[in-house]
């Protein structure tokens, strides 16, 4: 699904125009804050990817960080089950509540760099199910799984060609490549890095 076609589901009426949008950081899975939305909200997000809400006590359209510099950027979009809500993933700027805390209700939003993994994730997602997003991603999955397959056993070998050496960065870079495409390789099978976590966690045990 497209999102011109997730908008056009949005039950509006309900909240005479406004629906609630759940914030959630894409790379913790935390709750950052709850906002309202309108269509023109929306419009403004999806083409500036960052996160706009419709601030019902100034009465008109609020890009969140606009004064401070905390945005939201914009990473996916899902509706709930009665077309009335949304859930809205993010890569926060900052601290996300105007008291300085990393949430609204003051909860801490600690990250590692291994959380990163979990919001690539999201963005290969996103390319898979918009192919028509200009982005080497998009494109990977456009020519197929045999390519995508092709690319992860080239990158594979480019890695053992570089452990065979002492060049840190080459080898690195490497190691990178081969991550990156095999993550959209689960994509492209409708995998989820996590299965793999629990598979290496149940043989661990």
């Amino acid at each position: 699904m497209n999102y011109t076609e997730l908008i056009n589901q949005i039950d509006f009426n309900k909240g005479e125009g406004l629906v609630p949008a759940i914030i959630q950081d894409v790379q913790t899975q935390k709750v950052l804050m709850l906002g309202y939305m309108n269509k023109e909200s929306l419009d403004k997000t999806l083409e500036e990817k960052r996160v706009c809400f419709y601030s019902r006590s100034k009465k008109r359209l609020w890009t969140k960080g606009e004064s401070s510099g905390n945005y939201l950027n914009f990473i996916s979009m899902s509706l709930d089950c009665d077309q009335d809500s949304l859930l809205i993933k993010v890569n926060p700027v900052g601290p996300v509540c105007h008291t300085g805390s990393d949430t609204c209700w003051d909860e801490q939003n600690s990250k590692t760099n291994i959380d990163f993994l979990l919001q690539l994730q999201e963005v290969i997602e996103e390319r898979k199910k918009n192919l028509s997003v200009k982005s080497y991603t998009a494109s990977l999955f456009q020519k197929g799984m045999n390519t995508i397959a092709q690319k992860v056993g080239e990158e594979a070998v480019e890695l053992v060609i570089e452990a065979k050496d002492e060049n840190k960065d080459l080898f690195m870079g490497e190691a990178a490549d081969l991550m990156f495409h095999y993550l959209v390789l689960l994509s492209a099978k409708g995998y989820k890095l996590e299965e793999v976590v629990d598979l290496l966690t149940q043989r661990h045990r």
